[in-house]
């Protein structure tokens, strides 16, 4: 257990490595300059102070120096600095992560606490009209596009529920019934699609247990069926939709990014489509390394529950 633990953290570093230098290179080929952004219509500019801000910036540095600096400011806890603000870069993440991670943990819960009753109704009631009924709506979840969910919601609660706080964000600890209450239509839009997943995968994993020799003995044996069916068939079928949790949580985070949008909200996903649109490199690349290091640790800890679900996984 503790070599197959020290493997994945080791697994997590070239991670996290490949993907710094991935981001590193690509946003140098996004078009427009930095440099010229920031002085914008300026009529006093001149080459000189270009080269004065660019090399203030140190972006007159070759690639690899560039990034050898920002590599080791990392390992050093520095993320850099914004070209903009002048704050530090993990300053400028630590503020806007609340809203992000709020959106995204009740969305997984909420998604978590629809899709257990409606997969396993869906699978006790194979073929029938509650099945089906199950099926349709996770078809329906899984093709409705999250933006245009929110767009939706948006208008109809514009047009019937027009005091309901819809926009912006409040913060937790300031009024926790406002931030609720402005939470709801975005946690809802972003964990849909999430809901749907989840059910179809718990509803076919749960019918083939259920199908399995161990359950048709316990059958046989005279336990109650729905002492069989939580005791003995669930736990088992929650090993795949515990996998799809990990991989899930990747998609839920693209999703808050489009959804923050819709509903302004200063999260993360505000803040890297902003210093993407300021080329500012950065901050761009402290936030997707925070985004992927959460990724990678939160499929870590997947992993590691597989021991609780099902003490027969081998770590390999």
């Amino acid at each position: 257990m503790i070599a197959y633990v020290f493997r994945r953290l080791l697994d997590l570093v070239f991670v996290l490595l490949g993907v710094s230098i991935l981001v590193f290179l690509m946003i140098r080929f996004i078009p427009g300059d930095a440099v010229e952004i920031m002085l914008g219509a300026n009529t006093d500019i001149t080459p000189a102070r270009v080269e004065a801000l660019r090399h203030s910036l140190g972006l007159d540095l070759p690639i690899h120096v560039q990034y050898w600096h920002w590599l080791t400011g990392v390992l050093h806890g520095n993320l850099g600095t914004s070209i903009w603000t002048g704050r530090p870069v993990s300053q400028e993440i630590m503020a806007r992560l609340p809203a992000t991670l709020e959106i995204t943990l009740l969305a997984l819960l909420l998604a978590l606490v629809l899709s257990l009753p409606l997969g396993v109704l869906a699978a006790r009631a194979r073929g029938s009209t509650g099945d089906l009924v199950v099926r349709v709506l996770s078809i329906v979840g899984l093709t409705l596009p999250t933006f245009w969910v929110g767009v939706l919601m948006l208008l109809v609660f514009s047009l019937y529920l027009p005091g309901w706080p819809a926009i912006g964000y409040v913060p937790l600890t300031e009024h926790p019934l406002g931030n609720l209450a402005r939470m709801a239509l975005p946690v809802i839009a972003v964990s849909l699609p999430i809901i749907a997943g989840l059910t179809r995968i718990l509803r076919s994993s749960l019918l083939e247990v259920l199908g399995s020799d161990y359950v048709r003995t316990a059958r046989s044996k005279g336990l109650d069926e729905r002492l069989v069916l939580y005791k003995h068939a669930l736990r088992n079928a929650l090993i795949p939709m515990v996998t799809v949790i990990g991989v899930q949580l990747g998609y839920l985070l693209s999703g808050v990014v489009v959804i923050e949008q819709v509903f302004a909200i200063p999260g993360v996903g505000r803040l890297i489509i902003g210093a993407i649109n300021q080329r500012n490199y950065p901050l761009i690349q402290g936030v997707v390394l925070v985004v992927t290091a959460v990724f990678v640790v939160v499929n870590l800890l997947v992993d590691l529950t597989y021991a609780w679900i099902d003490p027969r996984v081998e770590y390999t």
